[in-house]
């Protein structure tokens, strides 16, 4: 009978190990200090109530005065993650909310470091990587379906390379398994059959190679895989509730004008926006390395490269998945060029004493940065001492004491709001309240956005609409409508009833003639 002997475990901590640790907790403690902002979250959880109370899937409007009864296909495509970020709102409020939605960023960073590990094996240039791909993910980890995608995407990139090294079929499930979470949940799920398809273009093409430099005969048993996986996942797309048209409804949503038009995150980078500057200082960079790098960019990341390099360019929403890409890619282009330049550098000597001091350094290092993962739980958030915008656990530019001020004293009529308000009310004034518009940007026809715009600006002719929709209510952004608020500071016809440091709320005046 053979003995069984247990390999001891010889981890000792190191600075290498604590730029990972660092960047993690930081990912971390970010989001749990992060606030819910108020854009898209409150009308996914009206959406996930009414799923889990009637077991139905709304097809149409029933939250504005201006489009109702109007087909809304998009539900179809948020319904999984709106059911569960309402459950998890029952259990636990928005509390628990924020905390899931940490959990849920940082793991696909968590991921995206072990990847870069494997790749560069060097735990410095994996946390910068997994830092580059954060610094250019930021401004989209707000709370709101689109998470769920990120670890998903990470884990298809770690599953890809694991193939790659090892050769087994056995993880290949999670790709239609992780797929159908995806189209369950957000819009963005082409891009991991993007993913697959890059992987088996990289497979023929090496083939091919092969082939040609190397005289060996063309292997089709390489492409079996990820073949079977890419058509496989791509079945598993049509086990949505649009099934098949599911690809209608994207093309209608990539074509959109008014999405394309309305909304700063669709827009192209550029250097006026924090995201924009450091997507481009990132493009630059990523460009820099790929071109002096020992070894050649293969087809599979030239690809990956040009294909999410030219999303990003041509929308912002596309920044985030620039770096949770390209970050393996940089990994391996980065462990290249640093090995390189190290064998110019001399080497450092460290004695025994030096290292026994390293290490306890480390190590109380190690446990500061969990205990701040841990004090940056939203729980403690209220004990931190952190600027006024990021205090809440709900975003401060959410209308909550405006809008409660308004059910307690109920006005006559229409309502005129921000739009950024829009998602709130539906949240907690229906059906009291039916909002003009609302973050569901492709719901409402061009002419009501131009109206919406008019309004908001107060521009000639801006009574005249308010008529139109017989409004006698406005509830108004200090942020973001501040020629309205002017117009209508001495105006006869209105009457500020509620003022604070984000909202404003007028009546329209009885005028006897």
């Amino acid at each position: 009978m053979k003995r069984l002997y247990l390999k001891p475990f010889n981890f000792q901590l190191d600075l290498k190990h604590l730029w990972c640790l660092a960047v993690l907790t930081g990912i971390f403690a970010f989001l749990n200090t992060h606030p819910i902002r108020p854009q898209d979250f409150w009308w996914h959880m009206v959406v996930g109530q009414e799923i889990i109370t009637t077991h139905q899937i709304p097809a149409t409007d029933t939250f504005s005065f201006t489009m109702p009864g109007a087909p809304y296909p998009s539900y179809k495509a948020f319904w999984l993650m709106d059911t569960a970020l309402y459950s998890i709102y029952t259990l636990g409020g928005p509390t628990l909310i924020v905390f899931v939605h940490s959990l849920t960023i940082t793991a696909a960073y968590t991921i995206l470091l072990w990847l870069c590990y494997r790749i560069s094996k060097n735990w410095r240039i994996a946390a910068a990587c997994t830092l580059f791909a954060a610094a250019l993910g930021f401004n989209d980890w707000n709370v709101r379906p689109q998470a769920v995608a990120f670890p998903i995407a990470a884990l298809f990139l770690l599953i890809i390379h694991i193939y790659h090294k090892q050769g087994k079929n056995k993880w290949i499930s999670i790709f239609p398994l992780g797929i159908l979470i995806w189209v369950n949940s957000h819009g963005t799920y082409p891009l991991g059959l993007l993913l697959l398809g890059l992987w088996i273009t990289d497979e023929i093409w090496q083939t091919l190679k092969d082939n040609i430099t190397k005289n060996i005969p063309w292997n089709w048993a390489r492409l079996k895989a990820p073949t079977a996986a890419l058509l496989i996942t791509s079945l598993t797309c049509l086990l949505n509730p649009k099934g098949i048209k599911i690809m209608t409804y994207l093309n209608t949503m990539s074509g959109n004008a008014i999405i394309q038009n309305m909304v700063p995150e669709w827009a192209p980078p550029s250097f006026n926006t924090m995201g924009g500057a450091l997507f481009l200082i990132g493009f630059l960079l990523s460009t820099t390395i790929l071109a002096i790098s020992p070894k050649r960019p293969n087809i599979s990341e030239l690809l990956t490269f040009l294909a999410f390099g030219g999303l990003s360019l041509r929308t912002s929403r596309g920044i985030i998945w620039f770096g949770i890409t390209m970050a393996p890619v940089l990994a391996r282009h980065t462990q290249a060029t640093t090995t390189q330049i190290a064998q110019w550098l001399p080497q450092k000597q460290t004695t025994r004493s030096q290292k026994k001091i390293q290490r306890i350094m480390n190590s109380s290092l190690a446990l500061c940065l969990l205990l701040g993962a841990l004090l940056s739980l939203p729980w403690f958030k209220a004990c931190l001492p952190l600027p006024p915008e990021k205090a809440p656990i709900i975003s401060s530019e959410t209308p909550i004491e405006a809008t409660a001020f308004l059910q307690q004293n109920p006005q006559p009529g229409q309502l005129f709001h921000a739009m950024s308000f829009g998602s709130y009310l539906i949240w907690a004034t229906q059906p009291n309240y039916p909002v003009f518009v609302d973050s569901r940007i492709e719901l409402y026809p061009l002419e009501i956005w131009r109206e919406y715009i008019k309004i908001s600006n107060a521009d000639c002719g801006w009574e005249q609409l308010l008529d139109k929709y017989h409004v006698q209510t406005l509830f108004l952004s200090i942020q973001d409508q501040p020629n309205l608020i002017n117009a209508t500071k001495f105006h006869p016809s209105w009457e500020r009833i509620y003022e604070d440091d984000h909202a404003i709320i007028l009546k329209k005046r009885i005028i006897l003639e």
